[in-house]
């Protein structure tokens, strides 16, 4: 069985979140990142050499980075519905939204919380409100990151959005309000953060 390298309150719910879309079995290895003194189990370090979670162990397979986990996932165990082909039109886009979230969300949103200046031009994220100003366009005319299909993109985006609301740095937007909201009426999300307001295994 997969092992899900995980800390509740993290980034790694969405992990959870795209385990519980797939209906796999998995177990979750509680890694409490806040104390480094405690041991931590070998398959861990292997697959997270930073010392962050999400990181999953899968047979011989050892990775980390939640971007990364929900492609390898999707390709691996979505049978094409988490993820289009390889040779499907629709990939390029599929990965541009999939990135969108730790190349340019996070880093803005990292802008807005340390107070940064910002910068269009050096920055590759741009700056939070041009990050905010592209995904909420897109969401409005877009019911999902692929439009009618959800993906593995929207695990990604959804929980980034769902992060900036909890934060409260989330400015009005209703297009993205109602993303969320949508991202929310999905059973596997709803399972993913109950899992993680207990702190514990599905």
């Amino acid at each position: 069985m997969m092992q899900l390298f995980w800390c509740p309150n993290t980034r790694a719910v969405r992990v959870v979140w795209m385990l519980e879309e797939l209906s796999l079995e998995y177990e979750l290895v509680n890694i409490d990142i806040r104390d480094t003194s405690r041991p931590r189990p070998d398959a861990f370090a292997e697959a997270s050499p930073m010392g962050k979670v999400p990181a999953l162990a899968d047979g011989a397979v050892r990775m980390a980075e939640s971007s990364a986990i929900c492609l390898y996932l999707a390709d691996r165990y979505g049978d094409g519905v988490l993820a289009p082909a390889i040779d499907d039109s629709r990939r390029g886009a599929f990965l541009y939204w999939l990135m969108y979230a730790p190349a340019v969300i996070e880093p803005a949103m990292a802008e807005r919380f340390g107070n940064h200046a910002t910068s269009r031009v050096s920055h590759g994220w741009g700056d939070f409100d041009t990050m905010i100003a592209v995904l909420a366009g897109h969401v409005a005319t877009h019911r999902w990151a692929l439009g009618e299909q959800f993906s593995a993109a929207d695990v990604m985006l959804g929980s980034s959005a769902n992060f900036m609301k909890m934060f409260g740095i989330l400015p009005d937007s209703a297009p993205v309000e109602a993303y969320i909201e949508r991202c929310l009426e999905r059973s596997a999300y709803q399972k993913a953060l109950a899992i993680n307001a207990a702190g514990g295994a599905p």
